[in-house]
């Protein structure tokens, strides 16, 4: 019986071998044979995740033709990968991919490290930021005085709870963008939010564009769901989305659903203009395609408040659609309060919501009460808007330390700062994305590459940094980045880092 669960076609992988980088020769290196750089590239996709564990790789013969290299070279780097622990065979059901005995399964998504291994591993593969005590405290204590009345219920509320979809609908109207609760549904986080909206719109086989790069987990969310992925190239630096190639994309590839991040993109930061929001809103529209604006890093602006604040963000996405009939928003408060609050939140038209909701009953039935209870607490307070400027003022410190210690460690990492949001994309100096994930697991620092939040094996040249630590810590990991840049230089056989300190952020 075959042990692999699904196939990786010989066209593919190709296409994500040859996005890969070749490691600049260090000083007085060689470099290595093409069976060695081959298996090398096929053991880094699936360390990344990329290429699943157990997943069946084409044959000898086809990979060879795909690549234009040997059979022998194809079968050589085979037999090196079974060697190491990374392939397994078996005559008749044909060669696929493993990890050696007492290796973690890699992770496809952006998982957080566990609280264990957070002493010597400065995690910046997650963009989340701790607490911001004392308001989650004061807003469980609050959801707990609210409580009773509910606990007498069956606790079921597939739409939310009444006084949460009220208070979410108040906050938009106060926007200038007039909902009631009926447009309203609360989900577990932005990413149930996300997936129940794939559901029910884009089946098994729909086009669902996507801005490129786009944010990691919800890339992997869509293809799992079946979706086929068209990525629109984002604009360069932080101008947001390049409008002609939208509108080509939507003209020409007719997609069911489109999914954006106007609001300081997730991972480049881009911000994107009142102007370039219409124009997107108007061509979905025209192509019958249905806009998914995920708002998550829409209230974490993080210059003062004349630069940009509040007053000077644009209006949102839906605020360009008053029919309601083409755009979906999502917001949550994970990003904006805290990752382990996970309470989302879908704005679309009532029959749109109605629908959600009826197919909820086949999923997870319902958002968990006490914590629905914590946020209308934090919204109906103040201690929303309080707990908010705290999280801007700890992201706005953080940037600033991680851009002063990265200018200074790798002068040739190039990178524009953003006005908002957590993450900084950064072009790592002509260096590999992958490799330097691979080597700063040895140094002590863990960061995402940046074929994770693209299609296919794009941004090979890129890393995500978040706004996750500061002070001595950025800095940190700033000199942690550094060594693990030298050893992808000298191809990881330059002297190996020393074994990274105990470090508490």
């Amino acid at each position: 019986m075959a042990q692999w669960t699904s196939a990786v076609g010989a066209a593919q992988l190709a296409r994500l071998l040859n996005s890969q980088q070749e490691r600049p020769a260090g000083p007085g290196s060689r470099r290595p044979p093409a069976y060695r750089a081959l298996a090398d590239g096929i053991r880094l996709l699936v360390l990344e995740g990329r290429v699943p564990v157990a997943a069946r790789l084409p044959a000898e013969r086809e990979l060879a033709l795909s690549l234009s290299v040997s059979r022998t070279t194809v079968a050589a780097a085979y037999e090196a990968l079974r060697g190491e622990g990374f392939l397994e065979s078996r005559r008749g059901a044909g060669s696929w991919t493993a990890v050696p005995a007492g290796n973690p399964v890699p992770a496809r998504g952006l998982e957080p490290l566990p609280p264990e291994a957070l002493g010597s591993m400065i995690d910046l593969g997650c963009a989340s930021l701790p607490a911001p005590e004392p308001w989650l405290t004061r807003a469980v204590q609050g959801a707990l005085e609210e409580l009773p009345p509910y606990a007498h219920t069956h606790g079921d509320y597939p739409a939310g709870l009444p006084a949460l979809r009220a208070m979410i609908a108040e906050r938009y109207t106060a926007r200038g963008i007039p909902t009631m609760p009926e447009q309203i549904m609360v989900t577990t986080g932005a990413m149930g939010a996300i997936d129940a909206i794939c559901h029910l719109f884009a089946g098994r086989g729909e086009r669902i564009a996507v801005e490129s790069p786009s944010y990691a987990n919800i890339l992997q969310l869509m293809r799992e769901a079946g979706a086929r992925l068209v990525p629109v190239a984002m604009a360069e630096g932080l101008a947001g989305w390049d409008m002609d190639r939208w509108r080509q994309v939507l003209r020409e590839a007719a997609p069911r659903l489109a999914y954006v991040v106007a609001d300081f993109h997730n991972p480049t930061g881009a911000l994107a203009d009142e102007d370039q929001r219409r124009r997107l809103v108007d061509a979905a529209r025209a192509a019958g395609t249905v806009l998914v604006a995920d708002e998550t890093m829409s209230e974490l602006w993080l210059e003062e408040e004349e630069e940009v604040g509040a007053a000077g963000m644009p209006r949102r996405v839906c605020a360009f659609d008053p029919a309601g009939s083409t755009v979906i928003t999502v917001g949550s408060a994970s990003k904006a309060f805290w990752a382990g609050m996970r309470i989302g939140w879908v704005r679309a038209a009532p029959d749109i919501v109605r629908s959600l909701v009826a197919a909820r009953a086949y999923a997870d039935l319902g958002t968990p009460v006490l914590e629905q209870l914590a946020v209308n607490w934090l919204f109906s307070t103040g201690g929303w808007e309080q707990a908010v400027a705290l999280r801007r003022a700890q992201a706005r410190g953080n940037r600033d330390a991680l851009v002063t210690a990265l200018r200074r460690e790798l002068p040739d990492w190039e990178f524009s700062v953003p006005q908002g949001g957590l993450t900084l994309w950064v072009r790592a100096g002509g260096l590999s994305g992958s490799r330097l994930a691979e080597m700063g697991e040895r140094t002590g620092v863990r960061v995402p590459s940046g074929p994770r939040f693209g299609v296919d094996g794009a941004f090979e040249g890129y890393v995500r940094l978040p706004f996750t630590v500061g002070g001595a810590v950025a800095e940190e990991a700033a000199v942690r980045l550094a060594a693990a840049a030298r050893l992808v230089e000298t191809g990881g056989t330059g002297a190996a880092a020393e074994s990274p300190r105990t470090f508490v952020a």
